[in-house]
């Protein structure tokens, strides 16, 4: 055997399992970003310096937009993510920190980083925005499932290159296998081949006493069958991370099939309790405990994927029938309470009476 190298391209499939994360991250962070976080004084809701931080202007960098959906992206990427707030009040997201639990004692934040810089005190579990995800990092199942779809997509992608390829072999005499020379010349022949192949779609290889270049063509036909193997491995891996982060497949790959049904799951299932973590740190953080049980709390409206036009019908019977004033109805499709005493009165427009109490026609003598 000649002691000749064997050019081998062997790349990982990181891309796979980066595009399948960034999809379902971006997909959920979108959401959450075009939520109102609003701050509730009893029945009023009021806009002081807190409500600005959550909508407009978290810090000088960021938009409300882009902040949340930072925050949501790190919380699945990381399984957690930490806002502490600067001296002047800007609202800053931890690139890392360290953070130290105790049993009984409050927990504390060390090493705080914010891009370049490392803030050199430590923070406090009521001095922080802390968010996690879930109990266990999703990582080590995202890890998993990547081993078997990586391998099984390398492995796809591998014998779709094979195919249609052309192969080529070098035949030298006994002269050059004998010298050193000589293989250092064919080295080096072997690899202007292999460059000149693999960067021109036209290359000429000119012939070498000594060296004998024959190419062989390997045509299978079956080039779109491949192509759609890998997009089922591909799509299969990005469904399995969906599945568990919690977005429907039926959403993310944009299928109009029972797509008012899915929104519905995934706004009850899926966004409604990232969304519930929110308004429970921000109301712990943000308010004392007095102030909270006086009613002021941090409320979050989440993207409706209904209209208020779509549910006319539905809120004229619930009107109509006396259950509810137009003030409450106001606040349970998230709406201010009008300044108006009349809509706190109840109204009946139909004819609802208590049975026994309908009178027919006219009394007869």
């Amino acid at each position: 055997m000649f002691d000749v190298e064997l050019i081998n391209d062997t790349r990982t499939r990181l891309h796979m399992k980066k595009l399948a994360i960034d999809t379902c991250a971006s997909f959920l962070g979108r959401t959450i970003s075009q939520s109102e976080f609003r701050i509730k004084d009893g029945k009023n809701y009021v806009k002081d310096e807190i409500y600005y931080r959550l909508n407009v202007r978290p810090n000088k960098n960021m938009t409300a937009s882009t902040f949340w959906q930072t925050v949501i992206e790190k919380l699945i990427y990381d399984n957690e993510c930490l806002v502490i707030q600067a001296d002047d009040t800007d609202l800053l997201i931890a690139d890392s920190f360290e953070h130290n639990q105790y049993a009984v004692l409050e927990d504390t934040f060390t090493k705080v980083k914010v891009k370049e810089y490392e803030f050199k005190r430590a923070f406090k579990q009521s001095e922080v925005f802390h968010l996690r995800y879930k109990n266990e990092s999703l990582s080590p199942l995202i890890d998993g499932l990547f081993n078997d779809y990586g391998d099984l997509f390398g492995r796809i992608m591998s014998s779709q290159k094979r195919k249609n390829q052309i192969r080529s072999t070098v035949k030298v005499d006994g002269i050059t296998s004998k010298s050193k020379e000589g293989l250092e010349k064919l080295q080096e022949f072997i690899n202007k081949m292999y460059k000149a192949i693999g960067e021109k779609d036209v290359a000429i290889i000119p012939e070498q006493p000594g060296f004998e270049y024959k190419e062989h063509f390997t045509g299978s036909g079956q080039g779109i069958q491949s192509v759609e193997e890998i997009n089922k491995v591909t799509n299969g891996f990005l469904d399995q991370v969906a599945m568990a982060i919690g977005i429907p497949i039926g959403l993310l790959h944009g299928n109009m099939a029972d797509v008012e049904k899915q929104t519905k799951n995934y706004m009850l299932f899926t966004i409604n309790p990232l969304l519930k973590k929110i308004r429970d740190e921000g109301s712990y953080k943000f308010f004392e405990p007095q102030e909270y049980l006086n009613g002021k709390q941090l409320e979050v409206k989440g993207i409706s994927y209904q209209s208020i036009f779509d549910l006319a019908t539905s809120i004229d019977k619930l009107i109509a029938s006396g259950a509810f004033t137009r003030n409450q109805i106001r606040l349970e499709t998230g709406h201010d309470v009008a300044d108006d005493p009349e809509l706190d009165k109840y109204v009946i427009t139909k004819n609802y009476q208590e049975v026994g109490t309908i009178e027919g026609g006219e009394n007869e003598e």
